[in-house]
C-alpha cells in the first residue's frame, strides 16, 4: 500500500517513511454502518468521521456524503484526505456511486480523480436525504 491510494483490502496504516515525523503511528479508517459513517482512528483514538446517507430512491446505488469532521486535536495531519479517499474508494468498491453534499468531499473530488467515474451530481432528492438523516440524528439525540 502507498499513502496515496489505499485499497479496501489493505489496512489504512501508512508504513512508508513519507509521513512527517509528528504523524500518528497508526491510522485506521473503517466503515461504521450502524452510525452511517466512516470513522478515522489515530493510535486507536477516534479522530474524526465522514457521515453518509442513502437516498430512499435506489438506496443500494448511492452514498451521499454530507458531513466530514476531524477533531481539532488531530488537525494538520492530512487525516481528512485519508478519511475521504478511503471512504470513497470503499464505497465504490462496494458498488455505490458517490454524491458529495459535504463541501470538503466535493473539494477533494475536484482535485482527485480516484473515483471520478462513480460520482453523481447533487439533486434535490439528495438534499432531502440529508435533511432526513439530520432529522433522524436529532431524534436519536433527544
Amino acid at each position: 500500500m502507498t499513502a496515496d491510494k489505499p485499497t479496501v483490502d489493505e489496512p489504512t496504516t501508512d508504513p512508508t517513511n513519507a509521513t512527517p515525523p509528528d504523524a500518528p503511528d497508526e491510522v485506521e479508517v473503517r466503515d461504521n454502518p450502524g452510525r452511517r459513517r466512516f470513522d478515522i482512528l489515530v493510535d486507536g483514538e477516534q479522530a474524526g468521521f465522514s457521515m453518509y446517507a442513502q437516498p430512499a430512491e435506489n438506496p443500494d446505488d448511492q452514498r451521499v456524503f454530507y458531513h466530514t469532521v476531524i477533531d481539532d486535536a488531530f488537525g494538520g495531519r492530512g487525516l481528512a484526505g485519508i478519511l475521504t479517499r478511503t471512504a470513497l474508494l470503499t464505497s465504490v468498491a462496494e458498488g455505490h456511486r458517490i454524491v458529495a453534499v459535504c463541501p470538503y468531499v466535493a473539494h477533494w473530488l475536484r482535485s482527485h480523480d480516484d473515483v471520478e467515474e462513480s460520482v453523481d451530481k447533487v439533486r434535490p432528492v439528495h438534499l432531502e436525504t440529508v435533511r432526513r438523516a439530520n432529522a433522524e440524528a436529532d431524534a436519536a439525540d433527544s
